[in-house]
């Protein structure tokens, strides 16, 4: 699933070539909403929310998440596209540009004024003008029971963390995916280098948390498992961990770096 800074990024080159602009075409390709036609109305911009996605339109907004395999490409009028067209499930269009969302995981549209309805629920959101890192500090250690991964990755604490992020911070950190929030030491200091890690990769599509961009190199252990440590040797070992059995996802670690 695309983390935060992949969604960021989305928004910023959608709204480069949307916002101001009238709409020559729209094209919502779900049930619920495949009667809408927001043609003739003026993108005001595009944001995103930690992983969500809003193109606000007039008195509408269009709410879309990538999910797993979501992704949104934009094309000069007439450039053949790079995906099957039966994949396309939201398409707009101005007099230069046309924006296709593929195999989106959600598309709705919203009045305007019920953008909360969506996206109300989440955390501060980690590349957004409003992040409060305290605030982010108070919802993580509210459930102290709970696994420090499992914690990260539940976007009502902090918006726009994904797995791999949550891996390396962990790592980064020292801790165990499954060690107990309320034994985390510090949690301002988790807070503070999940700020600082997705900020730095915000701009640029090769991520890194080790400050490697050659491949191969650029993360420490996420999907890493069975290869030997970056720092101490140790082979990477993996497992699974989420909230409920539908939200499992692969975790990894250094048994030796990481307590």
């Amino acid at each position: 699933m695309p983390e935060g800074d992949t969604v960021y990024r989305t928004a910023e080159h959608l709204n480069a070539v949307l916002a101001g602009t009238v709409l020559t075409g729209c094209d919502i390709r779900v049930p619920k909403f495949a009667t809408v036609d927001l043609t003739g109305e003026t993108v005001d911009d595009v944001v995103s929310r930690g992983k969500h996605l809003l193109m606000r339109i007039g008195k509408f907004s269009i709410h879309s998440h990538l999910k797993m395999e979501g992704t949104w490409h934009l094309y000069r009028e007439g450039t053949r596209w790079r995906k099957p067209a039966y994949k396309a499930r939201a398409i707009l269009r101005n007099a230069e540009w046309t924006a296709v969302g593929f195999e989106l995981g959600l598309v709705e549209v919203l009045p305007r004024d019920r953008e909360d309805e969506a996206v109300g629920y989440l955390g501060p959101d980690l590349l957004g003008p409003g992040w409060d890192a305290a605030e982010a500090e108070r919802r993580l250690a509210s459930d102290p029971a709970r696994e420090i991964d499992v914690a990260l990755l539940d976007q009502r604490n902090l918006a726009g963390l994904g797995n791999v992020y949550a891996n390396e911070l962990c790592f980064l950190r020292g801790v165990l995916p499954t060690r107990p929030v309320s034994e985390v030491p510090k949690l301002d200091a988790v807070v503070g280098l999940a700020s600082r890690l997705i900020l730095a990769n915000r701009d640029r599509v090769e991520r890194t948390t080790t400050g490697d961009l050659r491949p191969g190199r650029q993360v420490w252990v996420y999907n890493r498992a069975g290869q030997p440590c970056r720092r101490c040797g140790t082979t990477i070992l993996t497992g699974k961990l989420g909230a409920t059995e539908l939200s499992l996802r692969d975790t990894y670690w250094c048994p030796r770096c990481q307590t």
